[in-house]
Parts: structure tokens; sequence; C-alpha cells
């Protein structure tokens, strides 16, 4: 008897069975399409993470320019409306009047001193305009203005230190009480309305170390620090994008050996 060999045949597919391996396929390929394109989010979040690197690396070189820069004329009232951030956050400035005393403000303050408050005190320019300063750190037991009057220098004194920008409403965790006379940010336009203050600078200035008399308050306690960990999170995003890539290269490779097996 003599048998004859041949390939073996492939089974006829039902129709049932066609319609699901279609979908099948459909299923797989919209998954390989979420893939794709949450790779290319991913790698899109590492391009703007680079660019915000940049960009931080940028706003420290400015900054530090600024801070050892020889001081200028802190801005007067017809230039306030040109101030902003971006070009005078940190700038040395100078400015010469008389302090108004009386109508100092203390805002609550942690600094490497301890717990405490800053001393913001207006500052009258011959113009009649004010400028809030922050003449510095005073601890707790010291918040009484009567338990540091050496400090209240009258008559005019020049004041030099940084420009900073206005902090409304309140702080990260607490929000100013107004009404209570209870600071916990330096906003300019709420202390200026508090205190009967007319015509105020936008901005206030943290003033330098110069000592004052009684010692007290301390100025010169300004932090200047950027966090800075935009390549971390940069190669963290690329990272992950590689991760999703290898994982849609494996399922490709996965379904191009299915297929050549059926």
């Amino acid at each position: 008897m003599t048998v004859t060999k041949g390939r073996r045949q492939r089974r006829p597919q039902a129709p049932s069975e066609k319609s699901d391996q279609r979908r099948s396929q459909a299923k797989r390929a919209i998954f390989a399409v979420c893939l794709l394109l949450l790779a290319a989010a991913l790698a899109a979040l590492g391009t703007w993470q680079v660019q915000r690197l940049a960009w931080k690396r940028d706003l420290i070189a400015r900054v530090e320019e600024r801070v050892h820069a020889a001081p200028v004329p802190a801005p007067a009232r017809a230039d306030w409306d040109k101030v902003n951030a971006a070009d005078d956050e940190y700038r040395r400035v100078s400015a010469t009047g008389t302090l108004a005393n009386d109508k100092q403000t203390l805002v609550y303050a942690s600094t490497i001193l301890g717990p405490g408050y800053w001393v913001m005190t207006p500052l009258t320019l011959t113009d009649g305009t004010s400028i809030l300063i922050n003449r510095g750190f005073v601890p707790i037991d010291r918040r009484d203005p009567a338990s540091r009057r050496a400090g209240d220098v009258p008559g005019p004194v020049a004041i030099t230190g940084l420009m900073r920008m206005t902090e409304p409403k309140g702080s990260l965790l607490q929000s100013n009480d107004v009404t209570a006379d209870r600071w916990y940010s330096r906003d300019v336009e709420a202390i200026a309305a508090k205190r009967g203050v007319g015509a105020v600078a936008p901005y206030f200035v943290d003033a330098d170390a110069t000592p004052n008399q009684g010692g007290l308050p301390v100025g010169g306690l300004t932090i200047i620090h950027f966090p800075n960990n935009h390549f971390v999170y940069a190669v963290t995003w690329y990272g992950l994008a590689a991760m999703v890539l290898a994982l849609l290269l494996f399922i490709l490779r996965a379904e191009i050996g299915r297929g050549r097996r059926e």
C-alpha cells in the first residue's frame, strides 16, 4: 500500500472565528496606537523639562548678576507700572527717605535665626510717595516695638537692599487676617491700606545686612534659592517614553510572529 505524504491542510475558519480574529486584531491595533501616543506624550513632557531647565539656568544667572551688581536707584513713581518680577526681582536698589516707624507692620517669618517677624516699615520719599521696607528680622520675644526703640532710626536714612515683588493675600498655608492685623506674607497693597500709607510702590525692599542700632532688626536674611530638578524630570519622562516604546516593539514582534505561524 502506498502512502502519499502532503502538506497539512489548514482547517477553514468559520465566519464567527474570522469575525473574532478581526476584532482581536483591531483591539491590538488600538492598544498599539495608544502606546504610541503615550510615548509621544511622555517624550513631549521630557522636552518641556529640557526647555524649563534652560529657562531656570538663565533665571539663576540673571539673579546672580543682579544680586552682586552695584545698587541702582529704586524705581520712582513714574516707573512703577514697568516693574515686574522677570526684570526686577532681587535687583539691588537704594533709596533715601524717612522711616515711618509708627506705621511698622510685623509679618510672621521663619528664618535661620528661628521664628519671629519681619519688620515692614514705610520709607517716605521726598516726593511724598513711599516704599515698604523689610528692615529685617526680630524674634518673637522682641515683637513689642518698645523693646527695640534703638533700632527706630529718626530723620533721613539711606536704605540699600533687594527689590522684591508683593506677596498678596497670604502664605501657602495661612491667609493674612487684615482685620486682626495678623500677617503671613508681605502684601504691599494691603499693608499700606491698613497703615494709611498713601502712594506706595508696588514692590518692597529687603534691607541688606547693615547693622541697626541695638542689633535689631537683623537685615540681610533674604534666601535666594531656586529648586532646579528639571534635568532629573527630563530623564524620568524620556525613560518612561523609552519603556513604553520597548513594550510597543515587543507587542509588534509578537504580532508578526503570530501572523507567520498562522
